[in-house]
Protein backbone atom coordinates (compact mmCIF):
# COMPACT_ATOMS: atom_id res chain seq x y z
CA UNK A 1 0.00 0.00 0.00
CA UNK A 2 2.65 2.73 0.96
CA UNK A 3 4.58 1.68 -2.54
CA UNK A 4 1.24 2.86 -4.27
CA UNK A 5 0.84 5.56 -2.28
CA UNK A 6 4.55 7.02 -3.19
CA UNK A 7 3.77 5.97 -6.41
CA UNK A 8 0.87 8.23 -7.10
CA UNK A 9 2.48 11.32 -4.98
CA UNK A 10 5.36 10.63 -7.77
CA UNK A 11 3.08 10.76 -10.39
CA UNK A 12 1.26 14.28 -8.99
CA UNK A 13 4.81 15.81 -8.70
CA UNK A 14 5.33 15.06 -11.87
CA UNK A 15 3.00 17.94 -13.40
CA UNK A 16 1.95 19.85 -10.30
CA UNK A 17 2.63 23.28 -9.83
CA UNK A 18 5.51 23.00 -7.77
CA UNK A 19 7.44 22.05 -11.29
CA UNK A 20 6.29 25.56 -12.53
CA UNK A 21 8.75 26.28 -13.46
CA UNK A 22 14.66 32.69 -13.32
CA UNK A 23 18.05 30.59 -12.49
CA UNK A 24 20.69 32.41 -15.30
CA UNK A 25 19.43 35.59 -15.11
CA UNK A 26 19.94 38.74 -13.82
CA UNK A 27 18.27 41.57 -11.49
CA UNK A 28 15.34 43.19 -14.49
CA UNK A 29 15.97 46.84 -15.18
CA UNK A 30 13.54 48.50 -12.82
CA UNK A 31 10.26 48.85 -14.24
CA UNK A 32 11.31 47.47 -17.65
CA UNK A 33 8.42 44.66 -17.38
CA UNK A 34 5.61 47.13 -16.43
CA UNK A 35 2.75 44.09 -17.31
CA UNK A 36 4.28 41.66 -14.79
CA UNK A 37 1.96 41.09 -11.82
CA UNK A 38 2.47 39.71 -8.58
CA UNK A 39 -0.15 37.32 -7.29
CA UNK A 40 -0.67 37.62 -3.92
CA UNK A 41 -2.53 35.38 -1.36
CA UNK A 42 -0.41 36.70 1.51
CA UNK A 43 2.37 36.32 -0.12
CA UNK A 44 3.78 36.10 -3.89
CA UNK A 45 2.87 32.54 -5.21
CA UNK A 46 2.49 33.21 -8.93
CA UNK A 47 2.91 35.63 -11.66
CA UNK A 48 1.41 37.23 -14.30
CA UNK A 49 1.01 39.49 -16.90
CA UNK A 50 -1.55 42.50 -17.63
CA UNK A 51 -3.03 42.48 -20.82
CA UNK A 52 -5.60 45.95 -20.47
CA UNK A 53 -6.54 47.85 -18.25
CA UNK A 54 -8.87 45.97 -16.55
CA UNK A 55 -7.52 41.73 -17.14
CA UNK A 56 -4.50 39.68 -16.13
CA UNK A 57 -3.22 36.49 -18.22
CA UNK A 58 -1.50 33.42 -15.79
CA UNK A 59 -1.70 29.71 -15.81
CA UNK A 60 -4.36 27.28 -15.07
CA UNK A 61 -2.60 25.77 -12.29
CA UNK A 62 -2.13 28.90 -10.27
CA UNK A 63 -5.87 29.25 -9.87
CA UNK A 64 -7.14 30.25 -6.30
CA UNK A 65 -10.32 31.41 -5.13
CA UNK A 66 -10.44 34.78 -6.54
CA UNK A 67 -11.71 36.28 -3.24
CA UNK A 68 -8.47 35.69 -1.34
CA UNK A 69 -6.46 36.97 -4.08
CA UNK A 70 -4.25 40.06 -5.00
CA UNK A 71 -2.75 41.06 -7.92
CA UNK A 72 -0.04 43.65 -7.14
CA UNK A 73 0.90 45.72 -10.45
CA UNK A 74 4.15 48.26 -10.80
CA UNK A 75 6.53 46.38 -8.21
CA UNK A 76 10.66 45.80 -8.15
CA UNK A 77 11.43 44.98 -4.65
CA UNK A 78 8.66 42.73 -3.61
CA UNK A 79 8.93 43.25 0.16
CA UNK A 80 9.75 47.01 -0.05
CA UNK A 81 7.06 49.92 -0.77
CA UNK A 82 8.48 51.49 -3.61
CA UNK A 83 5.25 54.06 -3.86
CA UNK A 84 4.72 53.24 -7.49
CA UNK A 85 2.65 49.62 -6.57
CA UNK A 86 -1.11 49.07 -7.73
CA UNK A 87 -3.12 46.73 -5.53
CA UNK A 88 -6.28 45.31 -6.97
CA UNK A 89 -8.57 42.18 -5.78
CA UNK A 90 -9.75 40.05 -8.24
CA UNK A 91 -13.60 40.18 -9.95
CA UNK A 92 -13.49 36.53 -11.76
CA UNK A 93 -10.97 34.39 -12.98
CA UNK A 94 -11.89 32.31 -16.22
CA UNK A 95 -9.59 29.31 -16.77
CA UNK A 96 -10.17 27.23 -20.27
CA UNK A 97 -12.63 24.38 -19.96
CA UNK A 98 -10.03 22.18 -21.75
CA UNK A 99 -7.46 22.60 -18.93
CA UNK A 100 -5.88 19.45 -17.88
CA UNK A 101 -4.11 19.62 -15.12
CA UNK A 102 -2.47 16.10 -15.64
CA UNK A 103 -0.67 17.32 -18.70
CA UNK A 104 -0.74 20.79 -18.18
CA UNK A 105 -2.75 21.32 -21.45
CA UNK A 106 -4.59 24.44 -22.32
CA UNK A 107 -2.71 26.02 -19.29
CA UNK A 108 -4.39 29.30 -19.37
CA UNK A 109 -6.85 31.46 -16.83
CA UNK A 110 -7.95 35.21 -17.56
CA UNK A 111 -8.30 37.45 -14.10
CA UNK A 112 -10.96 39.96 -14.33
CA UNK A 113 -9.60 42.88 -12.01
CA UNK A 114 -12.03 44.46 -9.51
CA UNK A 115 -11.30 47.85 -11.11
CA UNK A 116 -9.11 49.02 -13.58
CA UNK A 117 -5.85 49.87 -13.03
CA UNK A 118 -3.81 53.17 -13.80
CA UNK A 119 -1.76 52.80 -16.69
CA UNK A 120 1.34 54.70 -16.28
CA UNK A 121 4.97 54.10 -16.91
CA UNK A 122 5.17 51.63 -14.14
CA UNK A 123 2.21 49.26 -14.78
CA UNK A 124 1.18 49.03 -18.50
CA UNK A 125 -0.34 45.96 -20.68
CA UNK A 126 1.35 44.11 -22.57
CA UNK A 127 0.84 43.27 -26.48
CA UNK A 128 -0.57 40.06 -27.70
CA UNK A 129 0.72 38.58 -30.59
CA UNK A 130 -0.24 38.93 -34.14
CA UNK A 131 1.32 35.98 -35.02
CA UNK A 132 3.18 32.72 -33.60
CA UNK A 133 6.84 32.90 -32.38
CA UNK A 134 9.93 31.64 -34.88
CA UNK A 135 12.28 29.64 -33.52
CA UNK A 136 15.27 31.53 -32.35
CA UNK A 137 13.13 34.75 -31.05
CA UNK A 138 15.14 36.04 -28.62
CA UNK A 139 12.54 36.67 -25.35
CA UNK A 140 12.84 37.69 -22.20
CA UNK A 141 10.96 35.81 -18.96
CA UNK A 142 10.23 37.27 -15.60
CA UNK A 143 9.42 36.30 -11.87
CA UNK A 144 10.06 36.41 -8.16
CA UNK A 145 10.61 32.73 -8.78
CA UNK A 146 13.49 30.49 -7.33
CA UNK A 147 17.18 31.89 -8.68
CA UNK A 148 18.94 28.20 -7.97
CA UNK A 149 18.34 24.76 -9.50
CA UNK A 150 19.34 22.82 -6.41
CA UNK A 151 17.81 24.92 -3.45
CA UNK A 152 15.33 27.39 -2.92
CA UNK A 153 16.32 30.88 -2.85
CA UNK A 154 13.34 33.36 -3.83
CA UNK A 155 15.13 36.95 -4.73
CA UNK A 156 13.50 40.26 -3.58
CA UNK A 157 14.15 41.86 -6.91
CA UNK A 158 12.18 41.30 -9.89
CA UNK A 159 14.48 38.83 -12.26
CA UNK A 160 15.23 38.56 -15.94
CA UNK A 161 16.56 35.80 -18.27
CA UNK A 162 16.63 35.91 -22.17
CA UNK A 163 15.93 32.53 -23.73
CA UNK A 164 15.23 31.60 -27.28
CA UNK A 165 12.13 30.25 -28.70
CA UNK A 166 12.89 26.15 -29.52
CA UNK A 167 12.21 24.54 -32.60
CA UNK A 168 9.00 21.64 -32.25
CA UNK A 169 11.58 19.19 -33.37
CA UNK A 170 13.63 20.36 -29.88
CA UNK A 171 10.74 20.53 -28.00
CA UNK A 172 9.66 17.17 -28.83
CA UNK A 173 12.67 15.08 -28.07
CA UNK A 174 13.06 16.53 -24.34
CA UNK A 175 9.44 15.38 -23.45
CA UNK A 176 8.45 13.42 -26.14
CA UNK A 177 4.74 12.58 -26.32
CA UNK A 178 3.87 15.05 -23.84
CA UNK A 179 4.38 18.80 -25.64
CA UNK A 180 0.78 19.73 -27.39
CA UNK A 181 -0.18 22.28 -29.97
CA UNK A 182 -0.93 24.93 -27.22
CA UNK A 183 2.93 24.67 -25.75
CA UNK A 184 5.85 25.96 -26.84
CA UNK A 185 9.49 25.36 -24.98
CA UNK A 186 12.06 28.11 -24.90
CA UNK A 187 15.58 27.95 -23.68
CA UNK A 188 18.85 26.29 -24.08
CA UNK A 189 19.26 22.45 -24.57
CA UNK A 190 22.62 22.70 -22.69
CA UNK A 191 20.62 24.26 -19.35
CA UNK A 192 21.71 27.07 -17.68
CA UNK A 193 18.83 29.63 -17.67
CA UNK A 194 15.41 28.75 -17.28
CA UNK A 195 12.33 29.77 -15.37
CA UNK A 196 11.83 28.73 -11.81
CA UNK A 197 9.37 27.78 -9.01
CA UNK A 198 6.96 31.30 -8.22
CA UNK A 199 7.64 31.55 -11.70
CA UNK A 200 4.81 30.21 -12.96
CA UNK A 201 1.84 32.11 -15.13
CA UNK A 202 4.53 34.85 -15.47
CA UNK A 203 5.32 36.47 -19.18
CA UNK A 204 7.67 34.91 -21.81
CA UNK A 205 7.28 38.55 -24.23
CA UNK A 206 9.06 37.83 -27.57
CA UNK A 207 9.48 41.10 -29.79
CA UNK A 208 7.52 43.05 -27.14
CA UNK A 209 4.48 40.43 -27.80
CA UNK A 210 3.37 38.09 -25.17
CA UNK A 211 4.21 34.73 -26.73
CA UNK A 212 4.30 32.57 -23.50
CA UNK A 213 3.01 32.04 -19.81
CA UNK A 214 5.20 30.06 -17.48
CA UNK A 215 3.81 26.58 -17.22
CA UNK A 216 5.78 23.37 -16.98
CA UNK A 217 9.15 22.13 -17.08
CA UNK A 218 11.35 19.45 -15.40
CA UNK A 219 13.53 20.66 -12.91
CA UNK A 220 15.08 24.27 -13.45
CA UNK A 221 17.35 25.27 -16.17
CA UNK A 222 18.72 21.21 -16.46
CA UNK A 223 20.58 19.92 -19.90
CA UNK A 224 18.03 18.55 -22.38
CA UNK A 225 15.18 20.38 -20.36
CA UNK A 226 13.81 23.51 -21.39
CA UNK A 227 10.97 25.36 -19.92
CA UNK A 228 7.68 24.80 -21.25
CA UNK A 229 5.49 27.52 -21.52
CA UNK A 230 1.51 27.77 -22.84
CA UNK A 231 1.68 29.04 -26.72
CA UNK A 232 -0.48 32.46 -26.16
CA UNK A 233 -0.83 32.24 -30.43
CA UNK A 234 -2.35 29.00 -30.22
CA UNK A 235 -5.21 30.44 -27.86
CA UNK A 236 -6.18 34.02 -29.10
CA UNK A 237 -9.29 32.83 -30.25
CA UNK A 238 -9.97 31.79 -26.52
CA UNK A 239 -8.53 34.78 -25.26
CA UNK A 240 -10.88 36.84 -27.31
CA UNK A 241 -13.88 35.29 -27.01
CA UNK A 242 -13.44 35.21 -23.22
CA UNK A 243 -12.53 39.05 -23.18
CA UNK A 244 -15.40 39.89 -25.52
CA UNK A 245 -17.89 37.93 -23.39
CA UNK A 246 -17.23 39.05 -19.68
CA UNK A 247 -15.76 42.47 -19.95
Amino acid sequence: MIGLIVLALLGAAAAAPTDDRIVGGYECTHHSQPWQVSINIGYHFCGGSLINDQWIVSAAHCWQNPYSLLAILGDHHIWMYEGTEQYMSVDAIYWHQSYDYQTLDYDIMLMKLAHPVTVNQYVKPVALPKACPTPGDMCTVSGWGNIYTDQVFNPFNLQCVQVPILSDKDCEGSYPGMITERMVCAGYLEGGKDACQGDSGGPLVCNGELQGIVSWGQGCAQPNYPGVYTKVCSLMPWINDTLSRYS
